[in-house]
C-alpha cells in the first residue's frame, strides 16, 4: 500500500469521528497535515473539525485559506460557509455558499445551510425555495428507512422506538423529529406533535414538508388560525399544490369566511372539473353556507364521477332532508358489494344506506347497515370506555366546592362567552342558531380552545399511567388561571367577525371541562343541551363523524358514556348551583318561546322576537344539523328512535334505570 492510500484510509476513518468525537478527529487531522502540509482532504477534514468542536475563527482561517488555493471546490466553499456563520459572519457565509451551489447545484447540504441564512435575513421565499432543493436533493427521512415503514404499518411502538434511538444519537435530525410528530399525531397526542413540528421548523425553516403537516395537525384540532399563515408560505412556494389549496379553503370555511373559501373550490374546479373530491369539498362549503340545493348538486357530481365513493353519497344523505332514489340505493348497493372497497369507503356507504333505508321505513335493513357502518368504524379507533369513566371520577373526586371557594375570584371576569355542552345530536346546534338570532350574540362553532387548554394540561391517557388531567388544575395558580382566561378570549378572537359582545362556542364535549371554565371564565354562561337517553344515543349511533366522537360506534359504550355525562353534571349541579342553564330538547320542541324567554334571561340578554324565527337568520352553520336549523322547529326526531326499538337491547341495558326516562326529564 503506498503513503498516499495510508492518508486516504486514515481520513477515512478520521471522517467517522466527526460527529461521535470532533475534538479526536481534529487531533488526528492535525497530525495528518503536520505530515502532508499541502493535502487537501486533510486540510477540508481539519476545518471540519475545528467548527466541530466550536472553534469556528479557527475554522473560518483554515478554510479561507483552502479556498484560496482551490477556488472551485464545492465542498470547501460549503465548509467555509458554515464556519464564517458559526462566527457570526453571516455575509461572507452567504457569499461563499452561495458559490458553493454554483460550483455543483447537486450539492444537497449547501442548499440547507442557504436556507438557514435567508430565513435569518427574513427571506422566506428564498429560503423555502433553497430548502425545497435540499428536501429535493436529499430528503431528510432517507436515513429512517426502517422507522418510515413502521410508522406506515402502524406499529407504533416501534417506530418510535427507532426515532427516539436516532434523536438521542442526533438531537437535531428534522427528520426523525417529522416522523416522531407523526407518531405522536397519531396517537392524537396534539401537543406532542405541535411542539415537535415546532422544533423541526425552528431547526429547518424552510422545511416546507413539516409546515405541511403542522396544518394538518391543526387542522385535525380544528385550530384554523395559525393554519392560515402556514398555509400562506406554503403556497408562496407552490402557488398551485391543491393540498395547500385545498386546506387553506378548509381553514378558511372554519374562521367563517365561506365565500374566500367557495371562491378557492370555484377557481380549482375550472382546472379540475373531473375531480370528485374537489367536488365533495366544494358541497360541504355550500352546505355550511346555507345553499343546500347546490351543496346536492356538488355531491351529486361528485359521486356521478366516481361512483364507488363513499364519502359523497354518505355527504347527500347527511344533509337530513335529501330522500334517496331507488337508483340511488341500487347504485350503492352495488358498490357496497364490491370485495376490494377498503374499509373507510365501506363504512361511509353503510351509513348512506342506513339512511336511505330508514327514509323508506325498512327499519330492519336500516339497522343492519347503520350497524355494519359503525363495526367498521369502531374497529379504526382506539376508545375505552373505562377510560371516560375514571376521568369522571377524578373530577368528582376534584371539583369540590371547597376547590372553588378557596379559588373564588380567579379567571378573566370578561362576560363574552355562551358554553353550549353536552352530547352531539341533542339539540346544541338549534341553541346555538337560537342565540346567534340575537343581535349581542354572535355564533362561532365548536371551538378546540378549551379542549386544547386540557391537553396542555395533561388530559392524554397513555397506556399504564393515568392523566395529570383534571389533577394538574389544582397547580394552577391565579396568575396562571387569568392568564390562560385571557388567552382563550385572545385564541377565540378570530372566530369573532361580527364584533358582537358576546359569542357562542358550541363544542359539546366541553361539558368535560366545566371546572376549568369556571375556574379560568368565571361570568361566562354555560347551557347544558339535554336530549332523552335513547333518542340522543340512537341519533349518535345512525351518525358518523369525522373524527374525535369515538364513543358513538357502539351501543354500549354510547349508553355507559351517556350515563357517565349525566354524572358528572349532576356534579357540577351539586357543588356549583345554578351554574349551568339546562336545556331539554324536548321541552324546546314543546314550548319554544317559554325555552327561548328562560335561555335569554339566564344569559342576561333581553327577549327578541327574531330568536323565535332564528331559521331566518343567515350565517355558516358548520355542523351535520346545518340544513335542520333553517327550518322551523319540528317535533319529528323526538320518537324516531322507538322504530328501531327492536335492536336496542345493548343501549338499554348499558343506560340502566336511565333508560326508563320517559322523553323530556333526563335532567
Amino acid at each position: 500500500m503506498t503513503a498516499a492510500s495510508d492518508v486516504d484510509l486514515q481520513l477515512i476513518r478520521i471522517a467517522s469521528l466527526l460527529e461521535s468525537n470532533p475534538a479526536a478527529a481534529a487531533r488526528e487531522a492535525a497530525q495528518i497535515v503536520r505530515s502532508h502540509p499541502q493535502h487537501a482532504a486533510a486540510l477540508l477534514l481539519l476545518g471540519t473539525a475545528q467548527r466541530a468542536c466550536g472553534d469556528a475563527p479557527a475554522a473560518a482561517a483554515q478554510l479561507g485559506a483552502l479556498a484560496v488555493a482551490q477556488p472551485d471546490s464545492a465542498p470547501v466553499q460549503l465548509e467555509l460557509g458554515r464556519a464564517l456563520a458559526a462566527q457570526g459572519d453571516a455575509e461572507r457565509a452567504f457569499g461563499a455558499l452561495s458559490k458553493a451551489v454554483q460550483l455543483q447545484p447537486d450539492l444537497a447540504e449547501a442548499w440547507a445551510e442557504l436556507a438557514a441564512l435567508h430565513a435569518a435575513r427574513g427571506d422566506l421565499q428564498a429560503c423555502d425555495a433553497a430548502y425545497a432543493n435540499f428536501t429535493r436533493l436529499a430528503p431528510p427521512e432517507r436515513h429512517l428507512a426502517e422507522a418510515a415503514a413502521a410508522l406506515a404499518a402502524r406499529r407504533l411502538p416501534a417506530a418510535e422506538a427507532l426515532l427516539r434511538a436516532r434523536l438521542a444519537r442526533s438531537p437535531r435530525d428534522v427528520g426523525a423529529l417529522r416522523l416522531l410528530a407523526e407518531v405522536a399525531a397519531e396517537r392524537e397526542d396534539y401537543v406532542e406533535a405541535e411542539r415537535l413540528l415546532g422544533e423541526c421548523l425552528r431547526l429547518a425553516p424552510g422545511y416546507s414538508e413539516a409546515r405541511l403537516d403542522l396544518a394538518r395537525v391543526l387542522h385535525s384540532q380544528q385550530k384554523a388560525a395559525p393554519m392560515v399563515p402556514l398555509l400562506e408560505r406554503l403556497l408562496t412556494l407552490e402557488p398551485d399544490n391543491f393540498r395547500f389549496r385545498t386546506l387553506q379553503a378548509s381553514a378558511l370555511n372554519l374562521l367563517g369566511q365561506n365565500l374566500r373559501a367557495r371562491q378557492i373550490y370555484e377557481q380549482m374546479l375550472t382546472e379540475f372539473p373531473d375531480n370528485e373530491l374537489l367536488w365533495l369539498y366544494y358541497g360541504h362549503s355550500l352546505r355550511i353556507a346555507g345553499r343546500l340545493g347546490e351543496a346536492v348538486a356538488a355531491y351529486r357530481k361528485s359521486a356521478q364521477l366516481k361512483p364507488q365513493f363513499g364519502e359523497a353519497w354518505f355527504s347527500l344523505g347527511n344533509l337530513k332532508t335529501v330522500r334517496f332514489s331507488d337508483e340511488d340505493i341500487a347504485t350503492m348497493q352495488a358498490q357496497a358489494a364490491r370485495a376490494e372497497l377498503d374499509d373507510h369507503t365501506r363504512l361511509h356507504l353503510e351509513f348512506a344506506l342506513g339512511k336511505a333505508f330508514e327514509d323508506q321505513k325498512i327499519f330492519a335493513a336500516s339497522f343492519e347497515h347503520y350497524a355494519r357502518g359503525n363495526a367498521l368504524r369502531r374497529a379504526m379507533v382506539q376508545y375505552e370506555a373505562d377510560g371516560f369513566t375514571r376521568f369522571v371520577e377524578r373530577s368528582r373526586a376534584l371539583y369540590t366546592p371547597g376547590f372553588f371557594a378557596s379559588r373564588s375570584g380567579s379567571g378573566n371576569s370578561a362576560p363574552d362567552p355562551i358554553f353550549v355542552v353536552g352530547l352531539p345530536r341533542s339539540g346544541s346546534t338549534l341553541i346555538e342558531q337560537i342565540l346567534a338570532s340575537h343581535s349581542q350574540v354572535e355564533g362561532t362553532r365548536e371551538l378546540p380552545d378549551i379542549p386544547g387548554f386540557a391537553l396542555e394540561l395533561g388530559a392524554l391517557e397513555r397506556p399504564g399511567q393515568p392523566p395529570a388531567y383534571p389533577a394538574s388544575v389544582a397547580r394552577l395558580d391565579r396568575a396562571q388561571l387569568n392568564a390562560l382566561g385571557e388567552r382563550y378570549l385572545a385564541q377565540t378572537r378570530p372566530h369573532r367577525v361580527l364584533g358582537r359582545p358576546r359569542f357562542v362556542d358550541k363544542m359539546p364535549a366541553n361539558f368535560n371541562h366545566i371546572g376549568l371554565i369556571h375556574l379560568l371564565l368565571p361570568n361566562a354562561k354555560i347551557i347544558d343541551a339535554r336530549r332523552a337517553p335513547l333518542a340522543c344515543c340512537f341519533a349518535n349511533f345512525k351518525q358518523h363523524f369525522q373524527s374525535g366522537v369515538w364513543f358513538t360506534y357502539s351501543l354500549e359504550d354510547l349508553g355507559r358514556y351517556y350515563r357517565d355525562y349525566v354524572r358528572l353534571m349532576q356534579h357540577f349541579d351539586s357543588v356549583l348551583p345554578g351554574r349551568v342553564h339546562r336545556v331539554q330538547y324536548e321541552a324546546l320542541v314543546g314550548d319554544l318561546e317559554g325555552e327561548v324567554r328562560r335561555l335569554l334571561a339566564y344569559c342576561g340578554l333581553p327577549f327578541e322576537e327574531q330568536c323565535l324565527r332564528y331559521y331566518e337568520t343567515e350565517r355558516s352553520v358548520q355542523t351535520v344539523s346545518s340544513d335542520q336549523v333553517r327550518r322551523p322547529i319540528y317535533g319529528d326526531a323526538v320518537e324516531q328512535w322507538r322504530n328501531f326499538e327492536p335492536w336496542l337491547g345493548p343501549l338499554k341495558a348499558a343506560l340502566g334505570e336511565l333508560a326508563e326516562l320517559p322523553a323530556g326529564t333526563a335532567r
